[in-house]
Parts: C-alpha cells; structure tokens; sequence
C-alpha cells in the first residue's frame, strides 16, 4: 500500500462466506476489527442486492452494496443509487451464445429472476443461497429490464469457451466473466467489479490506492487491478493468484479473517 488503509471492497461468495455460504464468527470478528481502526467496508457480488441482505445486519454494513458485479448500487435500505442495464440487442446475442454452448440461461431483472427450468442445475442451489425465489418462464420474454445474465453449466471447460466466445463477441460493448467455475455472468459494460471500486471513490471519496480488494474468482481481478491492495483467496486459480498483491488460505480455511488480520490489521491469528 501507498498510503493508509481507509477502505475494504470484498466479493461474497468464495470470500467472504465459505462454499456452503456461511459467514464465520471469526470473519464477522475481523469486520468489525476493521471498524476500530477506522477503516470502511462494503461488499460486491454477482447476486443480487437483496440475495446479500442477511449479511447487513451482522456485519453492521453502513455502505453501499453492489449487487450483480456492480449493475445495480443500492443502500442499505435498499433504496437505489445506480443501474447498469444491457440492451435488448445485447440480451438477445448473449442468450444465443449461452444456448448455441449447451448452457442454461437465466436473466435478471431489477425486480425479478428468471429461469427456465426450476429443475436445472444451480437453480435450488442459488434459491437458497440468495433467500428468493426464482420465477419461471421463458427467459426470452423478459430482456427490456435486463441487469445480468447468467450462463450455468457444471461443464468448467465448455464455461470456459463460453466466457471466451461471450467477450469476443461483445468486444468492449458489455462485461463477460465467471462469477465461479459454473457461472458466466454477462452485464453492462460499466457493471463490474473494477467500476466498483470507482464509483465508490466517487460517492465516498476516498482514492482507489487507499482500498483493498478480496476475491477468489476472474471477474474480482478488476478491481484488484485498481486498488491499493489486492488479496486473493487460497483456492482462486492461479491467474487470479498472480493477479493480487497476497494470498491468503482458502475460504474454508477462514481465508477472509486471515487475510484481514494479516496484511490489513497487522494480527497474525492461528
């Protein structure tokens, strides 16, 4: 770090919670820790907003939250401070792709979820790690409110071609990257992690090299890429490794806690 600590911009899931979405009593610890030195924290995630609402309370969050890699800001209660949305052409072409890779589409609104199929994989998985449900259509009928759409598969090298075809037929038109090894998450251009970390510059005023970023996954290496400090998670692959300042220990090994008490805090806990 160049200066100070003043700000600490963590992902969700992967960092903040374990695998099974669990926020540890040592993670809240090292929240609040953060808050007697003086030093600010706020969450982003590719959920939506109010998937990430039983995280305010315990962690006493006063900061704007990010809701689906920055496509919509919020307060915390709930009231709207910004929305990214992608066009109904650039909703078509996504959902085309996704389905000509044998992946399945799901599309959110700024009101709603959308799946086809509420029997596909990662649907009952994400109801209960986001606390609503989804609705059931055809996701084609809902592309004029668009805020991200999601391309799920349990197959990690077809998510991979996916990823690569979305940004190559995107170009710098929208934002497209993996969210986890089973998610491709398409959003507005300007509706990433890396915007994040700017927009919170702007609203809180404090600079980019006074932030430090957490994350485990490709799409959080954008804001590593802008803040002071950037810790990855022990299990991140080695291009988001290589892409952070440190490395802590994974998230089922209190990767976050560590991390802050390590290189923010200056304790080193067993």
């Amino acid at each position: 770090m160049t200066q100070e600590v003043q700000l600490v911009l963590a992902d969700v899931d992967g960092t903040l919670v374990t695998r099974d979405k669990i926020l540890t009593p040592r993670a809240i610890r090292a929240v609040h820790a953060l808050r007697d030195r003086g030093i600010r924290f706020a969450i982003t995630s590719g959920r939506p907003p109010r998937g990430m609402a039983m995280l305010i309370e315990p962690l006493a969050i006063d900061l704007p939250i990010a809701g689906f890699n920055g496509g919509v800001l919020v307060h915390p209660d709930w009231s709207v401070i910004d929305t990214k949305r992608l066009t109904h052409e650039q909703s078509e072409t996504v959902l085309k792709i996704i389905r000509d890779h044998g992946a399945d589409p799901w599309v959110y609104t700024s009101q709603d979820w959308f799946v086809n199929d509420k029997e596909a994989p990662h649907v009952a998985r994400e109801e209960w790690t986001v606390k609503f449900s989804p609705r059931i259509d055809d996701v084609s009928r809902h592309l004029d409110d668009v805020i991200k759409i999601t391309g799920v598969s349990d197959d990690v090298d077809l998510m991979k071609r996916l990823e690569r075809d979305l940004q190559e037929a995107l170009g710098k038109t929208a934002s497209a990257a993996c969210s986890q090894p089973y998610y491709v998450d398409v959003t507005n251009h300007d509706a990433n992690k890396g915007g994040v970390v700017t927009t919170l510059e702007a609203l809180l005023d404090i600079p980019a090299s006074a932030m430090v970023t957490m994350g485990d996954q490709p799409n959080d290496m954008l804001m590593f890429a802008r803040s002071g400090m950037s810790i990855a998670m022990g299990q991140a692959n080695d291009t988001v490794k290589q892409a952070a300042t440190h490395v802590s220990a994974s998230c089922e090994e209190e990767g976050f806690a560590t991390g802050l008490e390590r290189y923010v805090l200056g304790d080193v806990k067993p």
